[in-house]
């Protein structure tokens, strides 16, 4: 019986002096950091299938922080449900080991702030589970095989549920190929932000010229030869592809440089980076190749 099965599908089957593995992972985990704020980033994709799961779709899990005042620990919650509110509640799906506060089987509610990861089964096959897919990405080679057999679930580079708008880096992305899906360039120049990607270009370059006039007219070179190439070269497609944003580096608060996956109908992957800046109207794209 694979792990997932022991700790929620059929519990009952679980010995009670069975301990069950924990892992451990500092707060300061760039990797795990990533993977809840992603995690809370796509929750409405869990909200919406749970309120309308297809046949395929087994299992809804969610995972919570809880906080009894003396430690804290993150717990995954079964047979989620959310109110009106948008409060959570569900079933304490594993032993808690560090707080007191809740016990297995308990049935609580939690507000949302608290969500940490969201997970759905669909076909034996990991939708979401970003601090799963976290600890397995820190796993070396060796120890893959284990893990994946432990767990029972395939787990793929999976596909990201971001919304399309500037509120993230990854929203920007997805508006930006929106629009060359729709063959609509000034859409697409509205997705950019010219400015700071000539910044960033001469920075590379190490231009020691780079004055305001200089950036200015180099932001005007590169939006011309954006829409010059769409002109001449056609619009790149995305609409059949599926999406994934596996890492995210932080270069400061208001520049991020992206990890695109693209995943084809046939199978083939491709990746890209993509440097995105946050400006007054929200994130844009820079499309300087790290």
């Amino acid at each position: 019986m694979g792990l997932f099965s022991r700790l929620f599908g059929k519990r009952s089957e679980l010995a009670s002096n069975e301990q069950l593995p924990v892992v451990q992972i500092p707060d300061s985990d760039e990797r795990m950091n990533w993977a809840i704020e992603k995690a809370r980033a796509t929750m409405h994709h869990f909200q919406d299938c749970l309120s309308a799961p297809t046949p395929a779709q087994q299992y809804f899990s969610v995972k919570v922080l809880i906080d009894d005042g003396n430690n804290r620990e993150h717990l995954w919650l079964t047979t989620p449900s959310f109110d009106d509110e948008g409060n959570l509640y569900g079933e304490v799906g594993n032993k808690p080991v560090y707080v007191s506060s809740v016990n297995i089987n308990q049935r609580i509610g939690i507000d949302p702030r608290f969500i940490t990861d969201w997970m759905i089964i669909e076909n034996g096959r990991l939708i979401g589970g970003y601090t799963i897919r976290a600890i397995r990405e820190g796993l070396p080679d060796h120890e893959l095989v284990d893990f994946d057999r432990q767990v029972g679930l395939y787990i793929d580079e999976g596909v990201d549920y971001f919304v399309h708008d500037f509120s993230t880096p990854e929203g920007a992305i997805l508006c930006l190929e929106d629009a060359y899906d729709e063959h609509d360039i000034e859409k697409a120049v509205s997705c950019k932000n010219f400015h700071e990607e000539a910044k960033l270009l001469l920075k590379k370059m190490n231009d020691r010229f780079n004055s305001p006039e200089i950036v200015e007219a180099t932001a005007e070179v590169l939006r011309l030869s954006f829409i010059k190439n769409l002109e001449d070269n056609g619009f790149p497609v995305f609409h059949n592809l599926l999406r994934a944003f596996p890492e995210r580096t932080k270069i400061t608060d208001n520049l991020y440089l992206i990890t695109e996956c693209c995943i084809f109908p046939d199978g083939g992957k491709s990746r890209q980076q993509l440097y995105t800046f946050r400006d007054e109207d929200g994130w844009k794209v820079l499309n300087v190749v790290g």
